[in-house]
C-alpha cells in the first residue's frame, strides 16, 4: 500500500511535536527555564507546519525559523525545536534549486550562532561547527534526493519513450509481415480470376469454384488489412506503417505452425531439450495467424536459450472449435538471474503486440511451481477475433 504524502507529513509532524513535548520535561534538569503555556505554544508552531512541507516546502521553512527565533529569544531550551527548523531545510533542498536552498541552509546556521550567543558558557567554537556542519549535511542529503527524483523522472520518460519506439518498429515490422500476407491473397485472387474468365463458357462448374476461391481469399485479406489499420492507427504510427507496406517484405514464404519442427530442432541443437505437442486437429489457418503463433513460440523459446539454457522445455499446439492455444514453458533449471527481465522486455513489447493485432490474448509470467510460461490464445474465426479485441493485452 502506498501512503499519501500528506498522512505521512502528518504522522511527522505529530511525532516531531510529541518528541519536543518529551524533551521539555528534561529543561529543568538541564537548567533550563521550564515550558509554560506560551512555551508550549511556540514548540507547536515550530513543528506542526511539518505538515504542510510538501506543499509549500519555502513557506514552511520561513515561518519555522521566524517562531524558533522567536523561542530562542525567549529564553527556552533551543535544542527541544532543533528537529522542525533541521527536516525544514533539508525539504527545501529536496525540492527546490540550489540557489534557493543554499541560502535557507546559511540562515539556519545563523539562527544556531544566534541562540548560541544568547546562551551562557556556551563554548562558540563548537557551535560555529555545530552551525556549518549541520545544515551542510542537511542541505547535501536535500541535494541528493532532488537529483535522484530528477534522474528517475528522466529515466522513466527515456524508458517511456524507448517502449514507444519499439512498439512502433515491432508494429512496422507486422505490416511488412503482412504486406507478404495480403500480397500472396492478390495473388491467389488473381490467378482464380483469370482461370474463371477462362473457362467461364466452356467450363462453368470450375469457373464457380475458382469465383468460390476468390471469395474466402479475399475475405481473409481484408481482414488481414482492417487489423492491421486498426493496429496502425495513429498518426505517427501510420507514417512507419506505410513505409513498412511500402518497403522491401523477405522475400521467402512467411512461417507458419507446420515449421514449428524445424524451430524446434534447432533450438534442441542449441543444448536445450524441448518437446513439442500437437492436440487437437491440425488444420489450415489465416497465414497471419499461424505468422503470430510462430513468431510468439520462437520469441519464448530464444529467451529460453538466452536466460535459461538449462531448463526443459515444453511447446504445446492445441487446435480448439474456433480458437488455437500456444504455450511454451520451461521448469526454470539453469536460470541465468542477471539476464532475466522483469515484464518490460523489447521481446515481450513484441509478443503482445502480435497477439492484439490478431484480437487474441497473451499471458507471460512465472509458474506457480517453478519456472516461465508464456500463453497465446488466437481466434480462428473472424467473429471470435471481434469477442476477443475486447480482452487483447
Amino acid at each position: 500500500m502506498r501512503i499519501r504524502p500528506l498522512v505521512v507529513d502528518a504522522l511527522i509532524a505529530v511525532a516531531l511535536t510529541a518528541v519536543a513535548v518529551l524533551l521539555g520535561q528534561e529543561s529543568a534538569r538541564q537548567g533550563w527555564p521550564e515550558l509554560d503555556a506560551a512555551g508550549y505554544a511556540l514548540v507547536a508552531l515550530v513543528n506542526l507546519p511539518a505538515v504542510l512541507r510538501g506543499k509549500a516546502p519555502l513557506v514552511v521553512f520561513l515561518f519555522v525559523h521566524s517562531v524558533w527565533i522567536v523561542y530562542v529569544t525567549a529564553g527556552y531550551w533551543p535544542v527541544l525545536n532543533t528537529f522542525a527548523p533541521m527536516l525544514a531545510v533539508y525539504t527545501v533542498a529536496s525540492l527546490r534549486s540550489t540557489r534557493v536552498s543554499l541560502p535557507c541552509a546559511a540562515l539556519m546556521g545563523a539562527v544556531w550562532i544566534y541562540a548560541g550567543l544568547l546562551t551562557e558558557g556556551a563554548g562558540m567554537a563548537a557551535v560555529v561547527a555545530q552551525a556549518v556542519g549541520f545544515p551542510l549535511v542537511l542541505w547535501r542529503f536535500g541535494y541528493a534526493a532532488r537529483r535522484t527524483a530528477e534522474l528517475a523522472r528522466q529515466l522513466k520518460r527515456e524508458q517511456d519513450e524507448r517502449a514507444r519506439r519499439e512498439v512502433a518498429e515491432e508494429r512496422g515490422r507486422i505490416a511488412r509481415e503482412l504486406h507478404d500476407v495480403v500480397a500472396h491473397h492478390m495473388s491467389v485472387i488473381s490467378v482464380q480470376a483469370g482461370l474463371a474468365t477462362f473457362v467461364f463458357g466452356s467450363d462453368p462448374a470450375t469457373a464457380r469454384a475458382a469465383l468460390g476461391t476468390i471469395a474466402g481469399t479475399s475475405g481473409e485479406a481484408l481482414e488481414e488489412l482492417r487489423r492491421m489499420l486498426r493496429v496502425l492507427r495513429a498518426e505517427e504510427t501510420q507514417g512507419d506503417g506505410a513505409g513498412g507496406v511500402g518497403g522491401d517484405g523477405p522475400e521467402a514464404p512467411m512461417p507458419g505452425l507446420a515449421r514449428l519442427e524445424e524451430m524446434v530442432d534447432r533450438v534442441r541443437a542449441g543444448g536445450v531439450p524441448v518437446e513439442l505437442r500437437i492436440t487437437g486437429t491440425p488444420r489450415p489457418l489465416a497465414p497471419g495467424i499461424e505468422l503470430c503463433a510462430y513468431r510468439v513460440v520462437q520469441e519464448a523459446l530464444t529467451n529460453v536459450l538466452k536466460h535459461a539454457h538449462g531448463a526443459s522445455s515444453a511447446v504445446e499446439v492445441a487446435y480448439r472449435q474456433r480458437h488455437i492455444q500456444v504455450s511454451v514453458s520451461n521448469d526454470g533449471q539453469g536460470v541465468i538471474q542477471d539476464r532475466v527481465r522483469t515484464g518490460s522486455g523489447h521481446g515481450l513489447i513484441g509478443m503482445r503486440e502480435r497477439a492484439k493485432l490478431y484480437g487474441g490474448t497473451i499471458s507471460i509470467g512465472p509458474l506457480s511451481e517453478g519456472g516461465f510460461a508464456v500463453r497465446l490464445t488466437l481466434p480462428t474465426s473472424a467473429q471470435a477475433a471481434a469477442r476477443g479485441d475486447d480482452q487483447a493485452e
